[in-house]
C-alpha cells in the first residue's frame, strides 16, 4: 500500500504539480536502441524491446497527471505487460522506469479511501501487486524522482534498482493513518535494516539516492538523463548469458533473502546441480576451455 504524494509533498512542491496536472504524456525514454511494441496496447503503460538484440522488455509507467500513481488498472496492466515479456523467447531482461519527475508517487488513494476491512480482505487487496516479483526474468527498476509508498514497493520488488540522482525514497503511509501493505514493512528492512527501516516507516521522511545507495537499497547512481540508458545497458549484459542459468541464479539470489542460511545453502546446491543438466553449462565451460565466446542456447 502507498501514499499519494499529492498529500505529502511541500506546498510549493504540490501547487507545481497541480500546475502540471494536464501535460501530456511524457516521450519514451532515450534508450539507444529502435525500439519495437511488444505485446497489446495499453492505456498506463508504454511498452517496447529494445537494446541491439532486442533482448530487453522496456516497461513505462504512463500516468503523469497522477505522478504514476498506481491505480488498479496500472497494475493490471503491468501483470499482463510482463507476463507478454516472460513468454516471449527473445526476451532476457526487463526494466522498469517512470518518468524523470516520478517513477511511482504511491498507490492511487482516491481507489482506496473508502474501502472497508471487508472490501479488503475478502478481495485479497493488493495481491495481484505480487506478480512483480514472481517473475523469472531479471527485472531491473530504474528509478527517477518520487518512488514514494507503492512506487518505493514496486521498486523493491525488482530484482536490481538503478537511480537517478534526483530520486528520493519512502514508505510515508503512517501520514495517511495506514501502514505499507505491499511489503514495505518486509522488503525495506531486509534491505536496509531495521533502524532505518523503523525510522522510515514511523516517520514517514524520505532519503536521498545517495542515502539509499549507502543503505544498500541502491546498487548504483546515474545522472537523470542516462539512467534508463544504464538500464538498459545492465539488461542486455544480463540478457547475453543463459536465460534458462540466469533465472536459476536469480531464484538461488532470492532464497537468501527469503529463507534461512541453511535452506538458502540447500537451495544453491540443488539450483548449482541442476546447471549440469543443461546445455548452456556445458558450452559455457567448453567455451572457456577453448577461449572463445559461448553461444548459449537457452537448453
Amino acid at each position: 500500500m502507498a501514499a499519494s504524494v499529492r498529500a505529502l509533498l511541500r506546498p510549493s512542491v504540490a501547487a507545481a504539480a497541480r500546475r502540471r496536472a494536464l501535460l501530456p504524456p511524457p516521450p519514451r525514454p532515450s534508450v539507444g536502441a529502435r525500439g519495437c511494441r511488444a505485446g497489446a496496447a495499453f492505456q498506463y503503460l508504454a511498452v517496447q524491446k529494445t537494446g541491439a538484440r532486442q533482448s530487453v522488455g522496456l516497461i513505462q509507467l504512463n500516468r503523469p497527471q497522477a505522478l504514476n500513481a498506481l491505480c488498479e488498472g496500472l497494475m493490471e496492466e503491468l501483470g499482463r505487460a510482463l507476463q507478454t515479456l516472460q513468454n516471449d523467447p527473445q526476451v532476457g531482461a526487463i526494466v522498469i522506469t517512470g518518468s524523470e519527475k516520478a517513477f511511482a508517487a504511491g498507490a492511487d488513494i482516491k481507489e482506496m479511501q473508502n474501502k472497508t476491512f471487508q472490501e479488503c480482505y475478502s478481495s485479497s487487496f493488493l495481491v495481484g501487486w505480487d506478480k512483480v516479483s514472481v517473475i523469472r526474468k531479471p527485472i531491473i527498476a530504474a528509478v527517477n524522482g518520487y518512488a514514494l509508498g507503492g512506487g518505493c514497493e514496486l521498486a523493491m520488488m525488482c530484482d536490481i534498482i538503478y537511480a537517478g540522482e534526483k530520486a528520493q525514497f519512502g514508505q510515508p503511509e503512517i501520514l495517511l493513518g495506514t501502514i505499507p501493505g505491499a511489503g514495505g514493512t518486509q522488503r525495506l528492512t531486509r534491505a536496509v535494516g531495521k533502524s532505518l527501516a523503523m525510522e522510515m516507516v514511523l516517520t514517514g521522511d524520505r532519503i536521498s539516492a545517495q542515502e539509499a545507495k549507502e543503505a544498500g537499497l541502491v546498487s548504483k547512481i546515474f545522472p537523470v538523463e542516462k539512467l534508463v540508458d544504464a538500464a538498459v545497458a545492465c539488461a542486455e549484459k544480463i540478457a547475453s548469458n543463459s536465460k534458462l542459468v540466469a533465472a536459476m541464479a536469480k531464484e538461488s539470489v532470492n532464497s537468501a533473502f527469503e529463507t534461512t542460511l541453511a535452506e538458502g545453502m540447500r537451495t544453491e546446491k540443488r539450483l548449482f546441480y541442476a546447471t549440469f543438466a543443461t546445455a548452456d553449462r556445458k558450452e559455457g565451460m567448453s567455451a572457456f576451455v577453448e577461449k572463445r565466446k559461448a553461444n548459449f542456447t537457452d537448453s
